[in-house]
């Protein structure tokens, strides 16, 4: 009797390993049944949103003096641009930056001597933002007039946003997504197959360039700022 239960133990066990390593077998041998597929989506746009800047300086051996003159060319810098139409709290003021100036005197030989105190350069930047994105365009343009008007004013160029940059990337996902199942469907069809359940899905890099320009793409996602019409582009693997 015993010996007939420790046959019948014996002979479950070797049924139980014998189905564990056929399950085994089956599963390291069962084809990958997925495609991966890469869905892109681009939008043109235009900026909604500019900031543009620069700043005036002035250079006395007094900082009294050098203040007062830049306290006046503020002014007349703020009057100047209330003048064509940009809003007073559109215009942000920096505060003062102060920097001492010296030259280095060296001898005959280029060895140094000693500094000489030259005076005071004191400089200070103009903010604006607006969403008159042409109108601001243009004034940086003609901004060179303040230097007619004594205003050593020196301009950066403008940046430009666009407000709605959230929502455009919720509906360039859905596109890009559309776009990698167009695909998957066409691989399917053609190798007499049909599309599961989606299993996973990434988000690719995200990118902003200008309209028509030959910017380089980068890994971790390039952002232009420096064109008002761009191209937002976006990958999502599936």
């Amino acid at each position: 009797m015993k010996q007939h239960l420790n046959t019948a133990i014996l002979t479950l066990g070797i049924i139980i390993t014998a189905a564990i390593l056929g399950n085994a077998w089956k599963k390291s041998h069962t084809p990958n049944e997925t495609i991966s597929v890469t869905g892109l989506a681009k939008q043109d746009f235009v900026s909604d949103l500019i900031v543009w800047s620069g700043y005036f300086s002035v250079k006395d051996l007094s900082i009294k003096e050098a203040y007062s003159q830049l306290k006046k060319d503020a002014g007349i810098s703020k009057k100047y641009l209330i003048g064509k139409g940009i809003k007073d709290n559109e215009i942000i003021l920096s505060s003062v930056d102060i920097r001492n100036e010296y030259e280095n005197i060296e001898d005959e030989n280029g060895k140094f001597v000693k500094k000489i105190f030259k005076g005071y350069t004191l400089s200070q930047t103009i903010k604006i933002e607006s969403k008159d994105v042409n109108k601001i365009e243009n004034i940086s343009r003609e901004v060179s007039e303040l230097i007619d008007m004594g205003v050593n004013f020196t301009s950066s160029e403008p940046e430009y946003y666009y407000t709605k940059l959230a929502d455009l990337k919720i509906k360039m996902l859905s596109l890009a997504t559309e776009d990698a199942r167009n695909r998957a469907e066409a691989i399917s069809l053609n190798a007499k197959s049909s599309l599961g359940p989606l299993k996973r899905a990434d988000m690719g890099v995200f990118q902003i360039t200008a309209q028509n320009s030959s910017e380089e793409f980068s890994y971790g996602g390039a952002y232009n700022t420096f064109s008002k019409n761009k191209t937002a582009s976006i990958t999502v693997h599936l």
